[in-house]
């Protein structure tokens, strides 16, 4: 596979199309504003690289020889690559439009574009793939916090969330409330955590993040 270099944190439009001219003209015009762009003749070739990264927006041709855009975007998120996308088309229909949308198109626009159209959804694909890793780097180190607590300060953490009392949680478990006072002074340290209410945020991030993954949350 080749590997491609990108500078580290930048964000980067990949433009995906089998005609090399729309390919370099779109190109063109991400590099005049100043966008990191790496482009691809063919859905394998996007497939075979290994892309950097970082926050990524995807431009993709619907109709390509041997594998289409619609395709290639499936093949994407089936490796855990979700990639914002826009769809293009020279040819296009409500019912391949519902197509996008349902694939979670960021827009889905027909040739020939305005160059501000395909520019505002690009800037909204980048916007939206920044915050959603963010969102994912929060959420990892979350978990990580997580994985340092003992079996105990989960279970008084797993209390807390649910809203119940120190004295509550100790008999549920069976330890005095001054032992969960010190498992849940510590909880609290070690998750970085100053609120319940900031706890209760961080305990519904880590129980979507395994859900997501199919893995089971250590008791």
């Amino acid at each position: 596979m080749a590997t491609i270099q990108i500078k580290a944190g930048n964000p980067v439009v990949i433009i995906v199309d089998d005609d090399a001219l729309v390919r370099r003209s779109v190109e063109s015009l991400f590099r005049s504003v100043d966008f990191a762009v790496l482009a691809f003749g063919s859905a394998h070739d996007l497939l075979d690289a290994d892309l950097p990264d970082v926050p990524a927006c995807l431009v993709i041709d619907v109709r390509m020889p041997q594998m289409g855009g619609f395709e290639c975007h499936g093949q994407l998120l089936d490796r855990g690559i979700d990639i914002p996308a826009i769809f293009l088309t020279g040819h296009g229909d409500i019912p391949m439009t519902v197509k996008a949308m349902k694939a979670g198109a960021v827009d889905f626009l027909t040739k020939p574009y305005r160059e501000q159209d395909i520019l505002e959804a690009v800037y909204a694909g980048l916007s939206s793939a920044t915050v959603k890793r963010s969102a994912g780097e929060q959420t990892k180190a979350l978990r990580e916090r997580y994985a340092l607590l003992t079996r105990r300060e989960r279970q008084v953490m797993d209390g807390v969330v649910r809203g119940l009392l120190n004295k509550q949680i100790a008999g549920k478990i069976g330890i005095s409330e001054i032992t969960v006072k010190l498992h849940r002074s510590s909880m609290m340290r070690k998750m970085e955590m100053r609120t319940v209410p900031d706890l209760v945020r961080a305990a519904d991030a880590i129980a979507t993040q395994f859900a997501s993954d199919g893995s089971k949350i250590p008791a």
